[in-house]
């Protein structure tokens, strides 16, 4: 019989001990958010990658209440910010203010803009110039941000979880495909079942609401993200995240129709995604190391942004989703 070194059985009892950590940070979380779980599997997923993520849809459906909920179980500083055309990157960001010491000397004080927090709520995305939006994406690619030639790094661990209503569209400015692909995830948030709905009913319209606790802070979020990217993954996992990817590229599939459907296709930050996603999804249901049924799940939210139709599928009604299913099936 083979024997496990001490290295193995260390990263197999962290593994677990992390696998019952994050099961109690999702029932903390469902305390208060109905009838959402794989929205909120989901957005725990994005986060133990180290990412940030996309929630799209209409109003009123807990987004916010939900990054809220998810700042406080996790115990991380959280920030929002309500994006509107006139929103400047300053507002953002931070800018330089001039003062005066005692001794009538001036000089620039930088003053920290909300973006200085751990999870930034990013409400309405779109509806920000392309100049504010091109802020943000320097701090959610490169952890920092750059005012007068001087550098200043944001916290760790830092994340955005930005959100976008699907209906309206007047006044918006959509997101540019570079942005788009800094997000690991798009993650879309649907109305809940009946059951949650009443549930939510009478949680919300009562004289108490339900308050979740506290069960992690930022060096244990932390300390799981980095056990994440240690957890082994299996062979016939990578062929399948190279074999999705690379099928929903117009130049590289090998599936005949894709070619005339599909206008561009994803990068490779998409495999990255998939990868490190697989590992968090499997590390949150306590397993060991993940499967192909992982990729398959995590697929939707992954490659739903980093897809494009050409005109010729969007007029034979084909959609991003249908793709993505016809890729899975070759997996």
């Amino acid at each position: 019989m083979q024997t496990v070194n001490e290295t193995d059985e260390q990263i197999v009892d962290e593994i677990e001990q992390a696998g019952k950590q994050l099961v109690e940070i999702k029932a903390a979380i469902g305390k208060v958010i109905f009838g959402q779980q794989p929205v909120i599997d989901q957005t725990l997923t994005a986060i133990l990658t180290g990412g940030h993520a996309l929630l799209i849809g209409v109003p009123g459906l807990a987004k916010t209440r939900l990054v809220e909920t998810i700042a406080h179980v996790l115990g991380l500083d959280e920030k929002r910010i309500q994006f509107t055309p006139d929103l400047m990157p300053a507002d953002v960001i931070g800018t330089e203010v001039m003062e005066e010491d005692e001794k009538g000397r001036r000089h620039f004080r930088f003053m920290n803009g909300p973006v200085f927090c751990q999870l930034l709520m990013a409400d309405e995305i779109n509806r920000a110039s392309p100049r504010t939006q091109s802020a943000l994406l320097q701090s959610m690619q490169e952890k920092h941000v750059t005012v007068a030639g001087q550098r200043y790094d944001l916290p760790r661990p830092f994340h955005v979880l930005a959100t976008q209503n699907p209906l309206e569209q007047e006044g918006t400015y959509p997101l540019p495909e570079a942005q788009l692909d800094r997000f690991v995830m798009q993650i879309d948030v649907p109305y809940p079942d009946l059951e949650a709905e009443r549930r939510m009913l009478f949680a919300t319209t009562g004289t108490n609401e339900d308050v979740s606790p506290t069960v992690f802070d930022a060096e244990q979020l932390m300390a799981v993200q980095r056990l994440v990217r240690r957890v082994p993954v299996g062979d016939n996992v990578v062929d399948a995240i190279l074999k999705l990817v690379r099928g929903g590229r117009p130049d590289e599939t090998g599936i005949e129709e894709l070619k005339t459907q599909v206008a561009w296709g994803p990068g490779p930050r998409a495999t990255q995604a998939l990868m490190l996603g697989a590992r968090a999804r499997s590390l949150m249901d306590g397993r060991l190391s993940p499967s192909v049924d992982d990729v398959v799940a995590l697929a939707g939210p992954v490659l739903r942004h980093r897809m494009a139709l050409t005109f010729a599928a969007r007029a034979d009604g084909v959609s991003i989703d249908d793709i993505i299913t016809r890729l899975c099936s070759e997996i």
